[in-house]
Parts: C-alpha cells; sequence; structure tokens
C-alpha cells in the first residue's frame, strides 16, 4: 500500500462552490512529488484537504495505518513565547521521541542549519530565512514517514537550500515519501521523479517529466515550459 492516498471528488469551504475537483493520486515509499501550479490553481486547497483542514470534503485521504507525517506551511508559524529549543521539546514530547536521540539529532540540526545560537531565543524575533529554516527543522527531528512541504524555498539562502535538498534526499533514501509544492521549478525538475499540475482547481496534468512532456507534445521542453503551456490550456 501506498504511504498516501488521495482521491478528492470535491473539496471548498462552501459545500455548493467546490475550490477543488478530481485530483487522485499516491506517494509511495521514497519518492518525492512536486505539486506545481499557478497561483490560485488550488495548491493549497490540496494540501489543506490532505491535513483534514476544509470544512467540505467529498471523497477521501489515507495514510497508511501507523505511519506520521510532517507539515512545512509556506508562512512559518510560531507560539509567540516559546524559544526554539521549546518548539523541538514540544514536538519531541507529542512524538514521544527517545530523550537522548532528540537531543543529538536537534544539536545536529541545529548547527547544520547554522541556529545553535539561536535555539534559546523567539523564532518570532527571527528573520523570514531564519524562521523557515527552523521550520524545516522541526519537521525533521520527527522522521516521519510522509513530508508534506508548502514552498520550501522561500527565504533560504543557497547554502540552506543545499542542505535542505541533502536531507531530503537523505529521507528518500531512509524511506520517506514527500509531497512538495513548490513555483521554483528548475529546482523541481532536478529532484522530483513525478509531478502533479494543478490549474483551476483541477490536475490536469501528471507524471515523470518525460510524461509531462508527452502530454504537451515538446519531447525536449524544460519543466517551465511545459508548466506555461498546461497552464494556457493550449496543449490540447
Amino acid at each position: 500500500m501506498s504511504l498516501l492516498h488521495v482521491d478528492i471528488k470535491k473539496a471548498g469551504y462552501d459545500e455548493n462552490k467546490p475550490v477543488i475537483c478530481d485530483i487522485s493520486f499516491s506517494i509511495d515509499s521514497g519518492e518525492l512529488v512536486g505539486l506545481i501550479g499557478p497561483n490560485g490553481a488550488g495548491k493549497s486547497t490540496s494540501i489543506k484537504t490532505i491535513l483534514g483542514l476544509m470544512e467540505y470534503v467529498e471523497g477521501k485521504v489515507e495514510f497508511r495505518e501507523g505511519i506520521k507525517y510532517s507539515y512545512v506551511p509556506e508562512r512559518p508559524i510560531f507560539y509567540d513565547e516559546l524559544t526554539l529549543w521549546e518548539h523541538l521539546d514540544f514536538v519531541s514530547a507529542v512524538e514521544k521521541l527517545d530523550d537522548n536521540k532528540f537531543k543529538a539529532r536537534a544539536t545536529e540540526l541545529l548547527e547544520l542549519f547554522k541556529l545553535s545560537d539561536h535555539a534559546h531565543k523567539l523564532p518570532v524575533t527571527f528573520s523570514k530565512g531564519m524562521q523557515q529554516k527552523a521550520m524545516l527543522i522541526l519537521a525533521l527531528i520527527a522522521n516521519p514517514s510522509i513530508y508534506i512541504i508548502d514552498e520550501p524555498f522561500i527565504g533560504l539562502d543557497p547554502h540552506a537550500m543545499k542542505l535542505f535538498l541533502t536531507f531530503l534526499e537523505r529521507e528518500r533514501e531512509r524511506g520517506a515519501g514527500i509531497l512538495m509544492s513548490t513555483h521554483v521549478l528548475d529546482t523541481a525538475e532536478k529532484i522530483c521523479d513525478r509531478f502533479l499540475q494543478v490549474n483551476n482547481g483541477r490536475l490536469t496534468a501528471q507524471g515523470n517529466l518525460t510524461d509531462i512532456r508527452k502530454q504537451c507534445g515538446l519531447p525536449h521542453g524544460s519543466l517551465f515550459d511545459c508548466f506555461h503551456l498546461i497552464a494556457e490550456g493550449s496543449y490540447k
């Protein structure tokens, strides 16, 4: 069974006004799937539906029994009065992590992302880039089976981006599955196994780059080229 199976018939904030329709896909162990599409296409609604945050949903979202997932939102969210270490400690308590393993992993991640000196400071006072790195650390700390990541590259400097991609590859080798929404298409083309393109609330193209090229009639096109052709609806 897949780590995650999604079959959304309709979903939205109002039963009579669905935002997304007919979106179906699965994510397997070790797979990185890119969720792409223009602003307002339905990517965020798709993610919210997977997370169980939409008011009206017709269809089903099934995680493999017993697995846990981590979610990294586009806009970092923190408790105002908790330090970064207290956030990490909170995640450890919720996930019932072994204390020694938690401390070793937290220390490693803080050092790698160059936030060790800020561990006992409030993340709400961090720069946007630092906040994004803190959110990534919070996601990585629990070793989940599924990562759901929304626009992870916003605010990251080149070093942090390379480090994050290295960790994603390591997590895939461990068997984790990843659903990543992004507008950074050149990077997505290099690292994703498959793509899901959403337009006007519907899944309009999916598959690996070769599949997407065939659907567009661009045998040598880049993901960027295919993206715009599909978004314009001129490939059919």
